[in-house]
């Protein structure tokens, strides 16, 4: 400490790097809900975050939260798990992943995250090291980006190509890998795209990534949730072809996302993550970090294996519903495109067409002054790695939605540029 003139100089200060990182869906948000009108009336219309157990048509079924009840009441899950997660939650995960898989899981190939973010920050942590990179998709989950600026972890970007319903460019993967790469990530069913991709595609993917020496983060946060031609195939089927590591949790397909209930689960048929030392990492990394909710992960067995199908069916019809409203009014308004009809996940892309509107400078200047005026809250897509794109949430009452959309269409009218 050091005293100059009479002002006191103290020897710390907020770290750099962590602001330089700190863009985030729920930041983004944030500050777009400080620029909404107080004097409007209207109804908020949500469509930037996934997140829809606000609305009565999203509501988790009625088994989870008593399996909830039953656990705690029980007074068996009143004290800390065990650092990899509770036995019998851990082999329930195993069990319900395993019926996609050509080959079974062990309860020793799952550990239980605080959500699948708390899943991104422990496997970015434990990859990282001194000159290494990771193959990240643009556009993509900001999550991953926050997190390895946070872990000095190289992040490296392949792109994602519209025209092709979001399917991964080779050739930029193939490019941008060397000798200190990684892993790569995908997300699937795609936030923020709403694509799905075909067995084939993530079979070449597994064979692009065995060949660059890498393994493959299959966020699956999403899993099962598609509505489209495409049928969800997890990434943990091409197992013996290249380690994958799958993310998921929970909060989407059982719609309780304040929950905080994920898993990280090694889909390694050849035993290569043992032998590197990263499953050691993982375990050491929750030596040292917070566990998810006991009672929570009591409930998860229950709530795996006894939901019954006509829940997810009945939100797979609703989500589709909506992908074809969006879809459709998407057409009605001339300065917006969406080049592939979601397939899946709760979420699509469409991009903006700048030249057709005056007085709007880029993507965040079109959400900004769309709270602003009408009450409608769109993520700009500069927040998934793409400039003058939006990410419009379709996890909402269809009939707000239909408003919403209207908005945006009222909202291009008063911008048109006039001929």
């Amino acid at each position: 400490m050091d005293s100059r003139n009479g002002i006191k100089k103290w020897g710390f200060q907020g770290n750099p790097e962590l602001n330089a990182s700190s863009i985030s869906v729920r930041g983004v948000l944030n500050q777009l809900f400080e620029n909404l009108d107080k004097e409007d009336k209207r109804p908020i219309i949500p469509l930037g975050r996934a997140d829809p157990t606000a609305f009565p048509s999203y509501q988790t079924t009625r088994l989870a939260p008593d399996a909830v009840a039953d656990a705690t009441l029980s007074y068996n899950f009143n004290s800390y798990p065990p650092t990899l997660g509770i036995a019998d939650a851990r082999r329930a995960v195993a069990e319900h992943l395993s019926k996609d898989f050509p080959y079974q899981l062990s309860p020793d190939d799952v550990y239980l995250t605080i959500g699948c973010t708390q899943a991104i920050e422990i496997v970015v942590s434990v990859l990282a090291r001194p000159n290494a990179n990771i193959l990240l998709p643009r556009p993509g989950y900001p999550q991953y980006e926050a997190r390895t600026s946070c872990s000095n972890l190289e992040a490296r970007h392949f792109d994602l190509i519209p025209e092709r319903g979001w399917e991964v460019d080779f050739d930029s993967v193939e490019a941008l890998a060397d000798e200190n790469t990684v892993a790569m990530v995908i997300i699937n069913p795609n936030n923020p795209c709403g694509n799905v991709f075909t067995y084939q595609h993530l079979k070449k993917i597994a064979e692009t990534a065995s060949k660059l020496g890498i393994f493959v983060i299959a966020d699956e946060v999403y899993g099962h949730l598609v509505f489209g031609s495409n049928p969800f195939v997890p990434m943990g089927v091409f197992g013996s072809t290249v380690p994958v590591l799958t993310l998921g949790s929970i909060s989407k397909r059982w719609l309780v996302p304040g929950w905080r209930l994920g898993w990280i689960v090694t889909c390694d048929t050849n035993g290569i993550f043992q032998q590197s030392g990263f499953v050691e990492g993982v375990k050491n990394y929750l030596d040292i970090t917070t566990d998810p909710p006991t009672n929570i992960q009591g409930a998860l067995s229950q709530i795996l294996k006894h939901t019954k199908e006509d829940f997810f069916s009945k939100i797979l019809i609703t989500l589709r519903e909506a992908a074809d409203i969006l879809y459709d009014r998407i057409k009605e308004i001339p300065c917006l495109t969406c080049p592939h009809k979601p397939e899946g996940s709760m979420v699509a892309l469409v991009k903006l067409n700048l030249p057709l509107l005056d007085g709007i400078i880029d993507d965040v200047d079109f959400c900004i002054k769309l709270a602003k005026e009408e009450s409608v809250i769109v993520l700009p897509g500069i927040t998934v790695g793409l400039k003058n794109w939006l990410r419009i949430t379709t996890a909402i009452e269809h009939s707000s939605l239909e408003d919403g959309l209207g908005r945006i269409k009222a909202f291009y009218h008063r911008h048109a540029k006039k001929e």
